[in-house]
């Protein structure tokens, strides 16, 4: 067993996933040094924790976990999150992540799917499991009944078409893969080790939404009510378990006493590695889980299934 004082070796990558201490102790290097937070081995891991991650960050603030990841496990060849064990949540990853073609064929293919390309599921002991058909990428669900899930997306095979159930790639997926693998700003390189460590976007109120999109040569990434900008960069560029961006510009209220401390904050971050840009803003709406949003969850909840 570590002693207390080993807590400080994983007190980053705990506030980045959302992991326990006891989780991590089998981890901690025998050198001393902070416990640190794999990255994708693969380039098709990243490729499809950031067009996940894509997918799901529309879902708002329902929760105080963003994009309702309770929990984060980070491995260099897969990836298990934790869901917030609510219907609401499950029907929102199905409804935006599960691919279904839009209108005709032709143009540009990615225009022509919906969700995630190659996008398959099934379930496991763990939970659900999302891939693509003969690819070793995977993400594990864990953290809710799976029959949510297999109800849930049944039900949607009305709407969504016979996609859920077949096992290989179709024409227009493939293609749909291939045209975003070969795009110049294909964001995997930032997204997945954003997802990686989603509990760093997380404030300490009882609602949290993240949002995340490409725009021109960078990423923009928002919270509406995210947490201080100091342990933000720390986690994100100069901590022992940050990626490594670099800031290049801030203006930052949080440690403010005046009247307009609960301004929105913005830093500007760069990826040494690719020389990319990273604009986050924090919009600080000071939002809480009151009552009139309690209903609106539990209205979602109950919707879930029909």
């Amino acid at each position: 067993m570590h002693p207390p004082a080993a807590l400080h070796l994983t007190a980053d990558r705990r506030r980045s996933t959302g992991e326990s201490h006891q989780a991590l102790c089998a981890l901690l290097p025998g050198s001393g040094q902070p416990l640190s937070i794999p990255a994708a081995r693969h380039v098709e891991q990243a490729r499809l924790e950031a067009a996940v991650f894509q997918r799901v960050c529309a879902m708002g603030g329902l929760s105080e976990h963003p994009l309702g990841i309770v929990r984060v496990r980070p491995r260099e060849d897969r990836l298990t999150l934790q869901l917030v064990d609510e219907p609401s949540i499950i029907s929102h990853w199905i409804d935006f992540l599960y691919p279904r073609v839009d209108g005709e064929v032709g143009g540009d293919p990615r225009d022509q799917v919906s969700g995630v390309p190659g996008l398959r599921s099934a379930r496991t002991a763990e939970g659900i499991r999302l891939y693509r058909p003969g690819r070793v990428a995977a993400i594990a669900l864990s953290g809710f009944n799976p029959y949510w899930w297999e109800r849930i997306a049944h039900r949607r095979e009305e709407t969504y078409g016979p996609l859920l159930r077949y096992t290989g790639w179709t024409v227009v997926e493939r293609a749909a893969y291939d045209a975003q693998a070969a795009c110049p700003r294909e964001a995997s390189a930032f997204l997945s080790p954003l997802l990686r460590r989603i509990r760093a976007t997380a404030g300490p109120g009882t609602v949290n939404s993240t949002d995340t999109w490409t725009t021109g040569n960078g990423v923009r990434l928002e919270t509406t009510d995210g947490p201080p900008c100091p342990d933000l960069i720390r986690l994100l560029s100069d901590g022992p378990c940050a990626v490594g961006w670099k800031v290049e510009y801030k203006v930052c209220t949080c440690l403010g006493d005046h009247s307009h401390a609960s301004v929105g904050c913005t830093v500007d971050f760069r990826d040494p590695a690719t020389g990319r840009p990273v604009w986050y803003s924090n919009l600080k709406w000071g939002r809480t889980l009151d009552n009139r949003r309690l209903e609106t969850v539990a209205g979602l909840n109950s919707a879930a299934f029909s």
